[in-house]
């Protein structure tokens, strides 16, 4: 979605594990050569492990990939919840290895594996086991693991073994019971988190990657990305991928670490916790004794004031403090200057707060519908109420420019600083400026703003053609391509066809919408899809359609 705005080839940023993103830092470069050590040399097990996130699937991939040798057989086990026997009949499976008939014999199983095992090193060919998630392997089946190991020649192993998993596998291989298995184990690794530095080459890596020609996060966010997810590459991938998300929605091209922090609490769901700088605390202590302190001294100075008054109160002071009766001036008060200070705009985060209570979807669609002279009827969904009306809903993620293009008052959904979501109303769209109604009642805020609780999700209604919504191509037939003909002619010559009054979907129609759209800057494809069909709505919209661009609040 944002990948043309940010100039990208593709989603930076997928959590898929694509051998294509991975990031060599010095700890992923000493892993990789540990794996590539143990599928070129023979014998025992290679164990690889590391926190959730931190890489280690990519790993093996780029592995299996990039760096395997041309003379090995690979298999690899992906669903460690498996009983021995089913272990083992993967492993033939994947190897190829004819299964007996008799599955539940692991004696005939262990036999077939051993005897392909023995023509495979007659073939001068490896054989390499990949388990992914051992640590969730049954004792069982890490017992059956160390028996494959016994398949060997008089001079080395024939399958060699390489075990990936979480922390905990570490704590299973130091069991007692298991010690046989644990020595047999030839090369150990576990993988760290990236570092502050390696996170911000790791965002830049990935980016440049995906075909960013400049630079996208600015320093802030990198530093906010890696102390939100301790350099865990997944959390680091969610992360950035919502953050650019939210930018997108914004239309600004740089992430700042505000977006990044906004991005991880949309992900959690928990509120933004404020962290204070270490030295603040000390700091407003001391201003919090400071004020107390004057505030005393204050009270104890009015008091001795009003003392002195009563028992010695010199006639000129009384005479600058009270005015005589007859005279009109107003009182002078010359022990201070009252400035009055002007009462802040209530902030958009508190409104939303303060009226959670009428900022759900059934709030929203009934002012929606309102605004195109439907009454909303509760009980009923709203889109069945807007389609009996001859309208359509419309849900869409996307920005405030396209907004403006389609025109049409719309549901936009917020998220306060606590996290909650809210369904409020846009009415209209002015400068920099927009009119939303929240609960019923109108307020009007910055974009900014609103940008900074709104990630791109919204829902408008639309009146179709004809009462049809369907999307329009080649060889559609029917009352609607006359319409689309007869819309785009009127909205200018250049979009007429030869056949104003035909019926078909031809090439030259096809032609005209392309036109269209590359005008519009919509996606150039063809077909007079829901979008395309919007905007020719909104260039030929009558007077009484509910607009953005005509606000209330210009008028009155």
């Amino acid at each position: 979605m944002y990948t043309s705005f940010f100039g990208l080839n593709e989603k930076p940023f997928s959590i898929t594990p694509d051998p294509r993103y991975l990031f060599m830092s010095e700890r992923h470069g000493e892993a990789l050569a540990h794996l590539v050590y143990g599928v070129t040399e023979s014998g025992g097990f290679m164990q690889l492990t590391g926190e959730v996130g931190t890489g280690k699937t990519t790993l093996v991939r780029t592995l299996l990939l990039n760096r395997m040798p041309a003379n090995a057989d690979v298999a690899v086990v992906l669903n460690p919840q498996l009983s021995a026997r089913e272990f083992l009949v993967t492993i033939c499976e994947e190897l190829s290895v004819p299964v007996p008939e008799d599955k539940s014999s692991i004696k005939a199983l262990i036999d077939g594996l051993n005897h392909h095992l023995l023509d495979a090193h007659a073939d001068g060919r490896r054989t390499i086991l990949v388990m992914d998630e051992a640590q969730n392997l049954a004792p069982d089946v890490l017992e059956e693991v160390r028996m494959l190991t016994n398949l060997e020649t008089s001079k080395q192993k024939l399958l060699q073994i390489i075990l990936i998993g979480q922390p905990e596998l570490r704590d299973v291989l130091a069991r007692n019971d298991l010690r046989q298995l644990a020595q047999r184990i030839t090369g150990r690794y576990h993988l760290e988190p990236l570092s502050r530095e390696e996170t911000a080459q790791y965002i830049e890596h990935r980016l440049k990657v995906a075909g960013a020609l400049g630079e996208v996060f600015d320093n802030g966010a990198k530093r906010e990305v890696f102390r939100l997810s301790q350099g865990v590459p997944r959390l680091i991938n969610v992360i950035c991928d919502r953050a650019l998300l939210g930018a997108y929605s914004s239309e600004t091209r740089r992430v700042s670490r505000r977006m990044v922090r906004r991005a991880t609490a949309e992900i959690s769901g928990k509120p933004r916790k404020v962290t204070w700088p270490r030295w603040a605390v000390p700091a407003f202590g001391a201003a919090a004794a400071v004020v107390i302190a004057l505030g005393f001294l204050s009270l104890l100075d009015a008091r001795r004031g009003v003392i002195d008054e009563n028992v010695d109160s010199p006639p000129v002071a009384a005479a600058v403090a009270q005015p005589a009766p007859e005279s009109k001036s107003e009182p002078v008060v010359t022990s201070a200057i009252v400035v009055e200070e002007p009462v802040p705009e209530e902030s958009l985060d508190t409104r939303l707060q303060v009226a959670s209570d009428l900022t759900n979807t059934e709030a929203a669609l009934a002012t929606l519908l309102d605004l195109w002279g439907v009454e909303y009827r509760r009980g009923e969904r709203g889109c069945s109420q807007a389609a009996a009306a001859g309208l359509e809903c419309l849900f869409q993620r996307g920005s405030w420019s396209g907004l403006k293009q389609f025109d049409r008052p719309a549901v936009l959904t917020l998220v306060d600083n606590k996290g909650a979501a809210h369904r409020v109303v846009l009415t209209a769209i002015e400068g920099e400026t927009v009119e939303l109604s929240i609960g019923g009642v109108t307020v009007t805020h910055g974009i900014s703003e609103v940008s900074e609780m709104w990630f791109g999700q919204y829902m408008l209604l639309w009146r179709p053609p004809v009462g049809a919504s369907a999307a329009l191509g080649p060889g559609t037939r029917g009352p609607e391509v006359v319409w689309l003909r007869q819309s785009l002619a009127a909205i200018g010559a250049r979009y007429q066809t030869a056949a104003v009054d035909s019926n078909e979907y031809d090439d030259e129609l096809q032609q005209q919408v392309r036109a269209f759209q590359r005008d519009q800057r919509l996606d150039v494809d063809g077909l007079a899809g829901h979008q395309t069909q919007i905007i020719i709505n909104t260039l030929l919209a009558p007077d009484d359609t509910p607009r953005l661009t005509i606000p209330r609040l210009a008028q009155e």
